[in-house]
C-alpha cells in the first residue's frame, strides 16, 4: 500500500509526540490498494477546555474542489493516548476514494490539549460534534470502534441532525452489571499503576485473536505491545470505560446503524456487540472472525462491511 500524505496546514502543539503508525505484520496476505495523494489537513477546534485536535483526509475525488457527494466519514477512536493515528493511521486512506474522512483526537489523546479533568461519554460526545460542526456541519456517516462507540452513539442520541449513518465496532453499552469487563477494566487501572510492561502485554493478549498472534509471531507480537502505552492520558480512557452507560441514550437514534461484533473479541466480548444491536430497534447487525481490533486482523473485511453500509 502506497501513500503519499502531504499536511496543507498545522495544528495547536501537541501536549506529547504523535506516536507512529503501527507497523502490524501482515497474515496472510496484504491488502492492495492503488497508488494516490492522500492531503491531510490538521485543525482543531475549542470545545469547552478542550482543543480537539482532528484530520481531514481527502484523496481522488475528495480533494480541494472536487468534493465527493457522499457525506463525510467521521472515526471516532477507542481507548488509549495514541488517539486516531494508532488506529486509523493504515485504514482511514482505505475510504477516501468517494469520501472525505475526519479522524478527530478525542480528550485523552496526546494531540488534544485539555485541562486533565474526569472524561465522560457525554463530553467525549460534545467533541465529536464540536468536530462536525467545525468542519461544515453537515451530516456525516460516523464510525465508533470499542470506546469510540458509546461515544459515537451518544452523538447520533443527542445530534440526530448531524448524523447520516451510524457503525458501532466492537462497543457496549454498560459497563456495571458485566463482571468481565468490570474487572478487565480495573486490572488495567492497576496493571498502569503498578506494571506498565504487563500493561502493554495484556491489552495485546486481549486486543488481538490466538491465531493472529500466533500468525505474525513473537517478534510482531513485540512490536504491538508499545502501541497502547499507560500514559496519564490512556488511564483517563480507562477509567471513562469503567463509567460508560449508554441505555437511556440508545432508544433516542433514529439514523440507520450497523453494529459490528467480532466473534474472538476478548476486550469487549461478541455478546456485548449482540446486546448492543438488540436495544437499537431497527439496526442492523454483522459479525468477523477475529479479535477486538479488527481493521488491523481483517482489514479488507473491515472496510467491505462498512463501506457495503455506508454506500446503500
Amino acid at each position: 500500500m502506497t501513500i503519499t500524505t502531504t499536511a496543507t496546514a498545522t495544528a495547536t502543539p501537541a501536549t506529547s509526540a504523535v506516536p507512529a503508525v503501527p507497523a502490524v505484520p501482515a497474515v496472510p496476505t496484504v491488502p492492495t490498494v492503488t497508488a494516490r495523494t492522500v492531503a491531510v489537513t490538521a485543525r482543531t477546534v475549542a470545545v469547552g477546555a478542550a482543543r480537539v485536535h482532528y484530520d481531514v483526509h481527502a484523496a481522488g475525488n475528495t480533494s480541494a474542489g472536487h468534493a465527493s457527494a457522499a457525506p463525510a466519514l467521521l472515526l471516532v477512536h477507542g481507548t488509549g493516548s495514541g488517539g486516531a493515528v494508532i488506529n486509523w493511521g493504515r485504514t482511514a486512506p482505505r475510504f477516501t476514494s468517494s469520501r472525505t474522512v475526519i479522524t478527530p483526537d478525542l480528550s485523552g489523546a496526546d494531540r488534544t490539549v485539555d485541562d486533565g479533568g474526569e472524561l465522560t461519554v457525554e463530553g467525549l460526545a460534545a467533541q465529536v460534534i464540536g468536530v462536525v460542526e467545525d468542519a461544515g456541519g453537515a451530516p456525516v456517516d460516523l464510525l465508533g470502534f470499542s470506546m469510540g462507540a458509546p461515544v459515537a452513539a451518544a452523538v447520533a442520541a443527542l445530534r440526530p441532525d448531524l448524523v447520516h449513518r451510524l457503525v458501532l465496532v466492537a462497543g457496549w453499552a454498560h459497563t456495571e452489571g458485566d463482571e468481565y469487563l468490570r474487572n478487565l477494566f480495573t486490572l488495567w487501572e492497576r496493571l498502569g499503576e503498578h506494571d506498565p510492561a504487563g500493561f502493554g502485554r495484556s491489552v495485546t493478549m486481549t486486543g488481538f485473536s490466538r491465531g493472529f498472534l500466533n500468525g505474525v509471531g513473537r517478534e510482531g507480537v513485540e512490536a504491538l505491545i508499545p502501541n497502547m502505552p499507560p500514559t496519564p492520558g490512556t488511564l483517563r480512557h480507562v477509567a471513562l470505560d469503567l463509567g460508560v452507560d449508554i441505555r437511556a441514550l440508545l432508544p433516542r437514534i433514529t439514523a440507520p446503524v450497523l453494529v459490528v461484533g467480532c466473534t474472538r473479541d476478548a476486550t469487549v466480548p461478541v455478546e456485548n456487540s449482540r446486546e448492543l444491536a438488540a436495544a437499537i430497534g431497527g439496526s442492523a447487525y454483522a459479525e468477523i472472525d477475529a479479535g477486538h481490533v479488527v481493521f488491523f486482523e481483517k482489514e479488507d473485511e473491515f472496510v467491505r462491511t462498512v463501506t457495503d453500509f455506508l454506500d446503500v
